[in-house]
């Protein structure tokens, strides 16, 4: 097939004929368009030039060849058309937002200085680009469960997620510390489904980690590796299942993350891939069937485009309304999602399709607890998906306390994890002490990786060490068995003053 000119490009501009430029390939992808998770506006916008760039902000590098049939790929362009497109990528000129990312990057901390999650997640709201900072940092409705987001532009105050309720619930438990306890040698160590973890702590599936980092979830797989605790993918990771598996240490644990598509021979297909790439354990995620309404995320293209024009948008009755993405980022991820799962049709199907381990992921209430463990999965991870899909949603450590006092039986059948609003040492003993096996964090380490790539990701891991082990030795527990329900009370007072309106 001879290389194709720009000009033969781009003819194939509209909804009849659209071909696209990517890494200097063309693709044919008129029927694709009805399928594609993010819409066509998105495609039809680059249709007959280059779309690269746009291209590598959210698709992991194999997308094309699962997407596309092959004959939908169309060869390379003429040399002389390749070297022109890398010349005007490389002397593109940089909108405000990446020359305000590439300031705050010369004038962060040193990481040593680093003292605290919130002092992580302080920094990559510096330096992250707004579009990553409003995609990871968003939640659903009014942000009341996970995040109270007053920034609505790059350069507005940043709020600490910690005003969220998933993270102030931890305010409500206190510890009945003991001591005059050998805590000398404390050893923070554990399993999670019979694997060894360094601390009860493990990356909690997050989607798009390249929205910070080149190097994206292989920065936190490296990590991981390096200070010996356990990985969960994602399906929506911004490099392929392949990849990160193939950067990881052979002795690496890895768990996956599985948003099951509706079709059930797709799902399949991938489970497939998921054990013969060797991950130990199956996350079924239930509690992202259709997307939250993360209006920061939604909002974040109009903010860009103020900020580049430095003009507002106004309302013009001659203009045709705008077709607004609705679902944001987010929404282009779950679109192929499985909205009819049961208790009694998707376990046992997910059972009869491989023998690796279940966990049930996005458990938000004791009722369907129980019904996890009548199901017969090896765990559950109690969450509300950080608060970006049901706001008002339970904070996971009430669900846990709540858990413990009505039906303690159930940690007997299954493992117990939590996720959301961790940010301390302190919050994991807390919840170790109701009964979880181990915590997930997820926003912890992609804030990590894109403000310090792998060493940023190890940090978390080392500020969690330090401050678990302490909390430890101070409740008097020199391992994780000592941890009791009976170390831990909640109060029905507020611990922070209240604002004076």
């Amino acid at each position: 097939m001879a290389p194709w000119s720009l000009n033969e490009v781009s003819e194939h501009n509209s909804a009849q004929s659209c071909w696209v430029v990517i890494h200097n390939n063309v693709y044919d992808v008129t029927e694709f368009l009805p399928e594609h998770p993010g819409g066509a506006a998105i495609i039809l916008r680059y249709a007959g030039g280059d779309a690269t760039e746009v291209y590598d902000q959210i698709h992991v590098p194999d997308a094309l060849d699962k997407c596309l049939p092959g004959e939908k790929h169309l060869g390379p362009v003429q040399p002389d058309a390749a070297r022109r497109l890398t010349e005007e990528r490389i002397a593109r000129k940089k909108t405000k937002d990446e020359v305000r990312v590439e300031e705050a990057h010369k004038r962060k901390p040193p990481l040593s200085h680093i003292l605290s999650l919130a002092a992580m997640e302080k920094v990559a709201s510096d330096v992250l680009s707004h579009k990553a900072w409003s995609y990871y940092s968003s939640s659903s409705d009014d942000t009341i469960s996970a995040f109270l987001l007053v920034a609505i532009s790059p350069v507005e105050i940043y709020i600490p997620a910690a005003y969220s309720e998933n993270a102030r619930a931890f305010s409500r438990f206190f510890f009945n510390a003991r001591v005059m306890r050998p805590v000398g040698d404390c050893d923070p160590s554990t399993t999670i489904l019979g694997y060894s973890s360094s601390i009860p702590v493990f990356v909690s599936g997050a989607a798009l980690a390249r929205l910070g980092h080149p190097k994206g979830e292989i920065n936190i797989t490296r990590a991981a590796a390096k200070e010996g605790i356990i990985q969960m993918v994602s399906s929506n990771a911004s490099l392929s299942k392949e990849d990160i598996m193939a950067a990881a240490d052979p002795t690496q644990t890895l768990f996956f993350q599985l948003y099951k598509n509706r079709d059930d021979d797709k799902a399949l297909k991938r489970v497939q891939e998921v054990v013969g790439l060797g991950y130990k354990a199956i996350f079924l995620t239930v509690d992202a069937i259709v997307a939250g309404n993360r209006e920061e995320d939604i909002r974040c293209p109009w903010v860009l485009e103020e900020l580049e024009s430095g003009k507002p948008a106004v309302w013009d009755e001659n203009a045709p309304v705008e077709d607004v993405n609705l679902g944001g980022t987010a929404g282009n991820l779950v679109n192929r999602d499985d909205r009819n799962m049961k208790w009694e049709k998707t376990v046992p199907w997910l059972r009869s399709v491989t023998t690796l381990p279940i966990v049930i992921k996005g458990v938000q209430c004791v009722a369907d607890a129980v019904a996890a463990a009548e199901a017969g999965v090896d765990g559950i991870l109690l969450s509300n998906h950080g608060g970006r899909q049901l706001d008002y949603s339970m904070p996971p450590i009430e669900v846990l306390y709540r858990l413990q006092r009505q039906r303690p039986d159930v940690f007997l059948k299954l493992e117990v994890y939590i996720d959301g609003g961790i940010y301390r040492g302190t919050d994991v003993v807390k919840a170790l002490c109701l009964g979880a096996k181990a915590v997930g964090l997820g926003r912890a380490f992609l804030y990590a990786q894109s403000a310090y790539g792998e060493a940023g990701a190890a940090k978390v891991v080392q500020l969690m060490r330090r401050e678990i082990v302490t909390a430890m030795q101070l409740v008097g527990a020199s391992n994780v068995t000592d941890l009791k329900p009976e170390m831990v009370e909640r109060v029905d007072w507020e611990c922070l003053p209240k604002s004076k309106l």
